[in-house]
């Protein structure tokens, strides 16, 4: 292998992996875990790499699948594949490596059961929902379910019952919170699927119907949240108060941004603030598990 094919390799793999993705999973793996066993040890750093190479493999095998879309929108254009940085056969090798050795390492180190889960996320991902949002703008409702995967791979290396209350409200907080979060990508980059021959919210409703059914669900995930202390796995007060704070800001924010601002959704904001919301919910799930 000749130094401009590694470095070339070396460029890829953050894009290829969509690093940012693959981390925020990662995270929502180890919460899993941390909520399971109410403590750290070092399974948090297998079950972190697992999942981490699982859904870096994941995102790079999506981007070999798809790479002739790909190449026709403007947002993706410049990924790996399509921009001939690597080639296709590369891309699914490097796919294939990291998705065997997330699996293997998940196997040997971590258990089972979670090993399986993350193959079924990957079957999930890179079958079933990889074809369907070719065919509906409403693939991510059962799509939506890979993003809970990760929290069950975590909590399942300490508990094999997956249909504890605890870990099934904090599931569906995750999976409500994802369907709002792909929708944003969906309806910014409306021109772009267009042009790929994909499927868009605005060939089905108008601007205002569409900015109505997003805040409904935001409003829904927001109200979802506090199902969390309402059965009590988050019991703190004060933990309590942040988390009304939250969905007072949520809700609030959500309604400026999508019928106050000039009639436009301001998608960076708007994806900030969804994100950040769920990142902040887990991290109180993690200070309440380990410190109150």
């Amino acid at each position: 292998m000749n130094s401009n094919l590694i470095v070339r390799i070396l460029k890829s793999l953050p894009k290829l992996m969509r690093l940012g993705v693959s981390l925020a999973v990662s995270f929502s793996a180890i919460t899993g875990y941390i909520v399971a066993a109410s403590s750290i040890d070092i399974n948090i750093l297998y079950i972190f790499l697992g999942v981490f190479l699982l859904s870096g493999g994941a995102s790079a095998l999506n981007q070999f699948q798809e790479r002739n879309v790909d190449a026709l929108m403007f947002r993706t254009k410049s990924r790996p594949i399509p921009s001939k940085l690597i080639s296709a056969g590369l891309g699914l090798f490097i796919a294939i490596l990291l998705c065997s050795a997330g699996f293997i390492l998940l196997y040997l180190k971590v258990g089972t059961l979670p090993a399986m889960l993350g193959l079924l996320n990957l079957i999930w991902y890179n079958g079933f929902y990889t074809f369907l949002k070719k065919k509906t703008v409403f693939a991510v409702v059962p799509g939506s379910l890979t993003g809970v995967t990760p929290l069950l791979i975590g909590w399942s290396a300490v508990n094999n019952y997956l249909l504890d209350p605890q870990i099934v409200f904090i599931s569906f907080f995750i999976y409500m919170w994802q369907i709002p979060h792909f929708w944003l990508l969906l309806i910014k980059n409306a021109e772009d699927y267009k042009k790929a021959g994909l499927g868009t919210f605005h060939q089905l409703f108008s601007e205002t119907q569409v900015k109505r059914i997003l805040f409904a669900w935001i409003v829904a995930t927001s109200l979802t949240s506090l199902l969390l202390a309402y059965f009590g796995f988050i019991q703190s007060q004060v933990l309590f108060v942040i988390l009304i704070g939250l969905n007072v800001f949520i809700s609030v924010s959500f309604y400026t941004i999508l019928f106050r601002d000039d009639h436009l959704i301001k998608f960076k904001k708007a994806f900030i603030s969804i994100n950040a919301f769920m990142i902040i919910i887990l991290m109180m799930l993690i200070i309440e598990t380990l410190f109150v």
